[in-house]
C-alpha cells in the first residue's frame, strides 16, 4: 500500500512538471528547464506578497520562541522560588490555629513571624482585613480589635491545625462528626437569620468564636477554607449586609481578587494581575444589576460581557466573566463561586492573565459582584 501511494505521487509530480516546463524541455532539454525554475523561483521570493509573508512568520517564530523561553524560565523560577509552607504548631489556647495565629494574639506577635501585610481593606464586620501571603503562597488575613488583638482569622490554603486533628483533608463528615452541632440561625438586631441550608458550609460556635468551615464539592467534600470570628466582631455587625460605602466597595472587590490568586496558587497555578482597563466594565455591570434589580451576564439592553468590553475598547484574545449576588462578604462569594463549575473553570483557567472585579449595592446594601477575567 505504500509503495503503490509513493508511485500515485510521483506520478502526480511528473504530470505537475510537464504541465509547467513541458514545452520549454521539448524546445532546449534540461538545461533549459532548469534556468526557468530558477528564473521563476528568483521571481516568487522578490514578490511583496512574499517578502510580506516571509518577515510576518519570521517576527511570529520569534515571538513563539520567547514566550516558549518565558515559560520555562517561569517554570523554573516558580520550581526553586516556592516558599516554604511553615511548621504548624498545635494551638496552645484556641481550638483551631492559623499559620500559627490563635484568636486574641497580639498583632506584634502575628507580625514578628510572617512580616508586614500585604494589603489592608475594609470587611463587611466594620473592621479591616490584613493580608499576609509571599505571593498568594501561604496566604491568610487578620482582622484585629482596637486593641491590636487578632479578632479574626481566614485562609483558604493548608495552613489550618486544630487540638481536634481536622486539617484541610478532613472532610464534611468527619467535621460534622467531630465538632458540635453546627448553628442553624444567626441573630442580627430584631432578626433571625437562617444559616445557609445548600450543605457548602456550616458555622459552629466554638471558644467564644463564630467559626465558619467552607467545604468543596468538587474534591470530596473537603475543607475548602475556615473564617473564625470572635464573638463581640461578630455581634458589632448588626445587619447581615455591612454599611455600604467606597471603602467597603473596594475592599470586597480587592478581597475577592485576592482570594482568587491564593485559590489559583494552591491549585498550581499562576496569579493574576489587577486589570485597571476593565474595571470600570466590571463596576458598571454590578450597578446595573443592583440599581435595575436583574442578575445575569445579559444586561437589560441584551449585551454580553463580550458586548460590554466592545464597548469600553477593550481588546482581548480570551475573555470570561463571573457574577455572584446575596453573599455578605467576598470570602462567602468566592466560596460559591469556586463550587460553581463553570465560574470554577473561569477561576482555575490556566490561560487568563488579568482581573479585574466590580462591586455595587442596591438599596437594600446586597453587594453584586462581577469578575471580569481577560487575556490580552
Amino acid at each position: 500500500m505504500l509503495k503503490l501511494k509513493s508511485i500515485i505521487a510521483l506520478l502526480l509530480i511528473a504530470v505537475g512538471f510537464w504541465y509547467f516546463y513541458g514545452d520549454t524541455y521539448e524546445r532546449s532539454g534540461l538545461s533549459g528547464v532548469a534556468k526557468n525554475i530558477r528564473t521563476d523561483v528568483s521571481d516568487f521570493v522578490t514578490q511583496p506578497e512574499f517578502q510580506n509573508t516571509l518577515h510576518a512568520i519570521s517576527a511570529y517564530t520569534e515571538r513563539l520562541l520567547e514566550r516558549l523561553s518565558h515559560l520555562n524560565e517561569d517554570k523554573n523560577n516558580s520550581e526553586s522560588d516556592t516558599p516554604e509552607q511553615p511548621k504548624l504548631n498545635q494551638p496552645s489556647e484556641q481550638t483551631f490555629s492559623i499559620h500559627n495565629v490563635e484568636i486574641n494574639d497580639n498583632r506584634s506577635e502575628v507580625e514578628e513571624k510572617v512580616g508586614n501585610p500585604q494589603r489592608s481593606s475594609e470587611n463587611d464586620y466594620g473592621a479591616n482585613w490584613f493580608t499576609y501571603h509571599d505571593e498568594y503562597h501561604n496566604f491568610f488575613m487578620v482582622a484585629y480589635d482596637q486593641e491590636n488583638k487578632v479578632a479574626g482569622l481566614y485562609t483558604n490554603q493548608d495552613l489550618l491545625s486544630s487540638e481536634k486533628e481536622i486539617s484541610f483533608e478532613t472532610n464534611k463528615d468527619t467535621v460534622l462528626s467531630t465538632l458540635n452541632e453546627p448553628i442553624q440561625t444567626m441573630r442580627k438586631g430584631l432578626v433571625q437569620y437562617q444559616v445557609d441550608d445548600t450543605g457548602e458550609y456550616d458555622i459552629f460556635q466554638i471558644d467564644q468564636n463564630y467559626v465558619t468551615i467552607f467545604y468543596d464539592k468538587h474534591d470530596n467534600w473537603k475543607i475548602a477554607a475556615i473564617q473564625i470570628i470572635r464573638e463581640d466582631l461578630e455581634q458589632q455587625k448588626e445587619e447581615y449586609f455591612g454599611e455600604p460605602s467606597n471603602e467597603l466597595r473596594n475592599g470586597l472587590e480587592k478581597q475577592l481578587f485576592d482570594l482568587v490568586n491564593a485559590s489559583r496558587i494552591k491549585h498550581g497555578l499562576s496569579p493574576l494581575s489587577w486589570d485597571h482597563s476593565t474595571l470600570t466594565t466590571s463596576r458598571d455591570h454590578s450597578e446595573d444589576m443592583a440599581h435595575n434589580h436583574y442578575f445575569g451576564h445579559t444586561n437589560l439592553d441584551g449585551q454580553s460581557p463580550f458586548d460590554r468590553l466592545e464597548e469600553d475598547g477593550v481588546t482581548y484574545r480570551m475573555a470570561g466573566e463571573n457574577l455572584a449576588s446575596g453573599q455578605p462578604s467576598s470570602i462567602y462569594a468566592h466560596a460559591g463561586l469556586m463550587n460553581s463549575k463553570g465560574h470554577r473553570e473561569n477561576i482555575l483557567k490556566e490561560g487568563f492573565e488579568t482581573l479585574s472585579v466590580g462591586v455595587a449595592f442596591n438599596e437594600e446594601a446586597q453587594p453584586f459582584y462581577t469578575e471580569t477575567f481577560l487575556t490580552k
